[in-house]
């Protein structure tokens, strides 16, 4: 736990709550802060708690209802809330960690704590390669929600290289505090694209159990005089009276249900950017403030989103969830979708560029200051964060299975096991040793027990997957122009 008497006091002069910059205050990563440059500590426990869900909700929630199909509606529920819970809990030791040592910006800190050298590179390497498939995997979700709204009108090659351009200008803006409105768009936008089919659903469902003997083309009505969709998802047959096929538990494959499991890893896997968000603070102690809001909200719309699209599509959901309702609902959820986005997208070149940019110029005035080299830094960071991306993303064009491959090879690795080891490394040499210090010391085996498998046998599934799908259909080409959003 923290102890505040105890702590480096090397962050108890910050930026004023209303932006206001102190002159030389002075902290443990960005150095000292003046008014020649960017105000780095300037991001309030709201717009932290926002930008917390803005790195988590984006891409993972369109995934969830084919992770539930693959998995079952019960066991996926229960394997949701199990993720939530351990990913909880590891960004709450991410707060307090950072509380008891002032100088870890990036999760590569915590690998030299732990491990020296050897550990830094590892994590950090890690940590930038997760960060650059992210957006890689938001710009695709872009290119796919451009491909929807305009039926295609342009090579799908194109879409992908105006994600670049887009997220890279946007992502360019300095801090942290300056992009939270973004954030806040993008938020609203993405839960609404999300949430509308799922209302539509719903109002579906709800008409079926009030009138179960109603034939469906009356039920269809109600929904096209409300919104004007059909009244089965846009994959199902439609010579035949549909019927939701969801399963309330099912017998995947190990391949299956680990990628599956792996795919909802991804969903909270926003806990390595949970450093910088912290760092970029005007009061860290305030962190688990941000956390709760952050995981509470999360948590409830995945399980609403999830299971109500899964019941309504069953097995013809598709992947991003948002084209399972029909072309009309899919123009209307990816045209609210595409700021949210492009959101997740600028704010992971974001993360991982200054990242890049602190280890560069930490220590130097560059740093804090508007020179020439702060701004060819920055700019390179960002620029070639957001290139690599856009490689990934015109090479891997799968949505899915690009998703089930990044959180299983790199997601667990930043959400469990450091988690695990940074415990340890606070508490180990502890001379009382209570009962609860050898449960904490047991769950945090298990944390890192349990991340290894999920990163090995996760990478393993999704390989396979990815095999399997270009063996049946030959896949999506690299830089493909053909149209990417009627999976």
């Amino acid at each position: 736990m923290y102890d505040e008497k105890n702590s480096d006091k090397s962050l108890e002069r910050v930026p004023s709550q209303n932006g206001d910059v102190v002159e030389g205050a002075h902290d443990a990563v960005f150095g000292e802060i003046t008014g020649e440059g960017p105000n780095y500590r300037n991001v309030g426990w709201l717009g932290t708690a926002v930008l917390m869900m803005k790195t988590q909700i984006g891409l993972g929630v369109l995934s969830i209802p084919v992770a539930f199909d693959a998995l079952g509606v019960v066991p996926g529920v229960i394997c949701l809330i199990v993720i939530a819970g351990i990913t909880t809990w590891s960004d709450f030791i991410v707060g307090s960690f950072k509380l008891r040592h002032r100088e870890v910006y990036g999760i590569d800190d915590v690998g030299y704590l732990l491990c020296g050298v050897p550990g830094r590179i590892v994590l950090g390497t890690a940590f930038c390669l997760w960060w650059i498939f992210v957006a890689g995997s938001g710009m695709l979700g872009i290119s796919i929600g451009l491909n929807a709204v305009s039926d295609h009108a342009t090579c799908t090659a194109v879409y992908v290289a105006i994600a670049f351009i887009v997220s890279f200008v946007l992502g360019s803006i300095q801090t942290l505090g300056r992009i939270s409105w973004i954030a806040w768009l993008g938020l609203f936008c993405i839960l609404t694209s999300s949430m509308f089919p799922s209302a539509l659903s719903f109002t579906w469902l709800s008409v079926a159990v009030a009138e179960p003997q109603s034939n469906p083309r009356h039920l269809v009505l109600i929904v096209t005089v409300a919104v004007g969709i059909q009244d089965r998802p846009a994959a199902a047959p439609k010579d035949t009276v549909w019927v939701p096929d969801y399963k309330i538990a099912n017998n995947p494959s190990f391949t299956d249900a680990i990628s599956a499991i792996c795919t909802l890893v991804f969903a909270y896997a926003g806990t390595p950017a949970f450093f910088s968000l912290a760092s970029e603070m005007r009061e860290p102690r305030h962190f688990n403030r941000s956390l709760i809001i952050c995981q509470s909200v999360v948590t409830g719309f995945y399980l609403a989103i999830g299971v109500v699209i899964y019941y309504y599509c069953g097995s013809y959901v598709s992947s991003p969830a948002l084209g399972s309702g029909g072309p009309v609902v899919k123009k209307v959820s990816y045209g609210f979708a595409l700021p949210g986005l492009l959101a997740s997208t600028l704010l992971f070149i974001h993360i991982t560029g200054k990242y890049l940019f602190v280890r560069i110029l930490q220590g130097s005035r560059h740093l804090s200051s508007n020179t020439m080299t702060h701004w060819v830094v920055w700019i390179g960071c960002t620029f070639g964060v957001g290139l690599i991306s856009y490689i990934i993303a015109s090479a891997i064009p799968v949505f899915s299975d690009l998703v089930s491959l990044v959180g299983a090879l790199l997601g667990t690795p930043m959400c469990f096991q450091p988690m695990g080891g940074m415990w340890l490394y606070d508490n180990w040499s502890r001379s009382k040793r209570s009962l609860t210090w050898y449960l904490m010391v047991a769950w945090c085996v298990f944390v890192i027990v349990a991340g290894t498998f999920l990163m090995i046998g996760g990478t393993y599934g999704s390989v396979m997957l990815i095999i399997k799908s270009y063996q049946e259909s030959g896949g999506s080409a690299a830089w493909s122009c053909a149209d990417n959003s009627t999976s």
